[in-house]
């Protein structure tokens, strides 16, 4: 039984949607148990089927389990608060996305926005097996690209912290709070306009 919060209890949707995009959440609460690999292959099942430019799939994902030898170099990458509530994470996950068409060589403008939708695939999926997947920033990149040798023609994206629901006690104190409910989101009216850009 986990001991964070059920987000079907905090939140709820403006109009009807299906309930695993109300459940999905991003809370650092992990506890130490691994993450069985047939399990993460089934996040990056997911993310295969995304949508992408031309189905160029031009996502490519990155990880370390944490008791692999991999582990500290991609735990090395995280900015210092990051590390100090992924320490519990059973998986670490760099995403990269081509920045050019396989097919022509050209520029791919979409490159990043179909690795996100790739991402958002593993998240959901994630969320439907009762993991926690948590995308963060605060990583440094240029490291990354230098340290996991990512070619020059690859963008390095995001990072994931992947595990199960853990105890949002043993978290540091800097970040607790941060588990103690879901977050909300702002109302439709805010972010949607019919016709020209017309937001104050």
């Amino acid at each position: 039984m986990s001991l964070l919060p059920d987000p079907l209890d905090h939140r709820q949707a403006e109009f009807p949607i299906e309930p695993l995009l109300l459940a999905r959440w991003s809370p650092r609460a992990m506890s130490a148990q691994p993450v069985d690999q047939q399990v993460l292959q089934s996040l990056f099942e997911a993310a295969r089927w995304a949508p992408s430019s031309y189905n160029e799939q031009e996502w490519k994902f990155l990880f370390a389990h944490r008791e692999s030898p991999n582990w500290k170099l991609f735990f090395d990458l995280l900015v210092e608060g990051n590390q100090a509530w992924c320490q519990r994470a059973g998986v670490l996950v760099v995403v990269l996305s081509a920045k050019n068409f396989a097919r022509n060589g050209k520029p791919n403008s979409s490159h990043t926005l179909d690795a996100g939708m790739a991402v958002q695939n593993f998240l959901l999926q994630a969320a439907a097996m009762g993991l926690v997947a948590h995308p963060m920033v605060g990583f440094n990149r240029s490291q990354a690209r230098a340290l996991l040798e990512v070619p020059e023609d690859h963008e390095v994206e995001v990072m994931l912290a992947v595990g199960h629901p853990g105890d949002p006690a043993l978290l540091p104190e800097a970040v607790r709070g941060m588990d103690s409910q879901p977050s909300g989101r702002r109302p439709q009216l805010e972010f949607v306009k019919e016709g020209k850009f017309r937001f104050s």
